[in-house]
């Protein structure tokens, strides 16, 4: 019987072939952290009495959700991480450097590897065809000294794409309509799997978008098949050589199997206060917008924002409205500097904001104001999840975004195009 993407590579790292269901022993080759996770995930490691990392050079502590820091309390967070960088000799991910799951993919996951971290959005990684998932931080603290740990094989849903976007039309909008069709508790602990030619046709940005939420459908991990796309990201990255190939054998056995029209896609909108309360831009009602957000780890790559800057080239941002900005990285931060994009934001009228989680978070950087409304490009609009619970979000892709930014209500992008 053949294997899921997901059983291949767990069977990989436990020694032995796995079916759905099983527990098992697995190896894991990069864990990390950030700077809310991170400190518990710390102090449970010493708690252990272990002299040494099991592979420091693949522990990786991020600095991106505070970052830079608004409290003194949060600042003495990151003392600890900084500390337990220097004394076990960790990798530390510094403020500015960006936002912990673009950083990831950018310089330390590779095909076909494990990845645990304490972070639900580390499925990010998915997209490049590795097993990556989010545990505890206690769990964590055991892998950082272990280099393994307990997993449940999940079962997996086969989600075919059929065609290609219309106009207007992104990754955002296909996830978006994904989580509405099948619930915020869908896929609880599956493994979804992105396959068919219109899987085939999405650019890594694509990819990386839908990975990242598919935790909001309640799956262990989303994942893609590696393909040409995926070797040609990491020689951009400095990582060909760690290509491999990833992909289900046609016999393997599903759950269930999805199949979506990309070409009878429309611009969705996640609405307060769940990310399963989806409509299309078609079914909203004008809804004044307080504050945009643009940027994140699902949108806040160099193509979310060429998208966001072609559509606010020469125009003003609405009276009224605030503009805010966070490339995901330092890396896309410099791109979007060089490309002129971010000149671009800030002629309309945009605040540019530091490569970290920030608003999204709720932290610091763009915190809503009692009965604002904001619509943003992140991955979560709970109540209170960007600061304040009587504040509205939604969601959307930043097309849409960048145009209703300039509407001062959340409108349809496919008036312009």
């Amino acid at each position: 019987m053949g294997q899921t993407i997901a059983e291949k590579i767990l069977s990989a790292h436990a020694g032995k072939t796995v079916t759905p269901g099983e527990l098992v022993i697995s190896n894991i080759d990069v864990v990390m952290v950030q700077d809310g996770t991170g400190p518990l995930a710390v102090n449970e490691f010493k708690k252990l009495n272990k002299t040494k990392l099991h592979n420091p050079k693949r522990t990786i502590l991020f600095i991106d959700h505070a970052a830079p820091s608004p409290r003194k309390e949060l600042s003495n967070s990151h003392m600890v991480l900084r500390d337990f960088a220097k004394e076990y000799g960790a990798v530390l991910s510094e403020v500015g450097e960006g936002v912990c799951h673009q950083r990831l993919i950018e310089a330390y996951v590779n095909p076909g590897e494990t990845l645990l971290g304490a972070d639900s959005h580390t499925c990010t990684s998915g997209a490049l065809g590795a097993f990556a998932t989010g545990v505890g931080s206690t769990d964590i603290a055991v892998v950082m000294a272990l280099g393994k740990t307990w997993l449940k094989v999940p079962s997996t849903f086969k989600i075919v794409l059929e065609g290609s976007f219309s106009k207007g039309v992104c990754a955002k909008d296909l996830i978006l309509h994904l989580i509405g069709l099948i619930g915020a508790d869908g896929a609880t602990y599956k493994a979804l799997e992105f396959t068919g030619d219109g899987a085939k046709s999405l650019s890594m940005a694509d990819r990386f978008t839908i990975s990242n939420m598919a935790v909001e459908a309640g799956a262990k991990v989303g994942l893609f098949e590696t393909d040409e796309k995926t070797r040609e990201y990491l020689k951009e990255h400095g990582r060909e050589s760690e290509y491999k190939e990833i992909k289900a054998d046609p016999d393997a056995v599903y759950e269930r199997v999805i199949t979506i029209n990309l070409n009878e896609l429309k611009p969705t909108i996640s609405c307060p206060h769940t990310v399963d309360n989806t409509k299309t831009i078609d079914e909203m009602e004008q809804v004044k917008v307080n504050q945009v957000y643009i940027g994140t780890c699902t949108n806040g790559r160099i193509e979310d924002l060429r998208i966001a800057a072609n559509i606010l080239k020469g125009q003003k941002v609405k009276e009224g409205v605030r503009l805010l900005v966070a490339p995901a990285s330092r890396k896309v931060f410099l791109e979007a500097l060089s490309e002129g994009l971010i000149s671009t934001f800030v002629e309309a009228g945009a605040a540019i904001v530091t490569s970290g989680c920030g608003a999204c978070v709720g932290v610091h950087a763009g915190i809503l104001g009692d009965g604002e409304v904001c619509l943003a490009t992140q991955n979560r609009n709970f109540q209170g999840r960007m600061g304040n619970t009587e504040g509205f979000i939604y969601l959307s892709s930043p097309a849409t975004a960048a145009y209703s930014a300039i509407k001062g209500y959340i409108a349809d992008v496919r008036e312009i195009l």
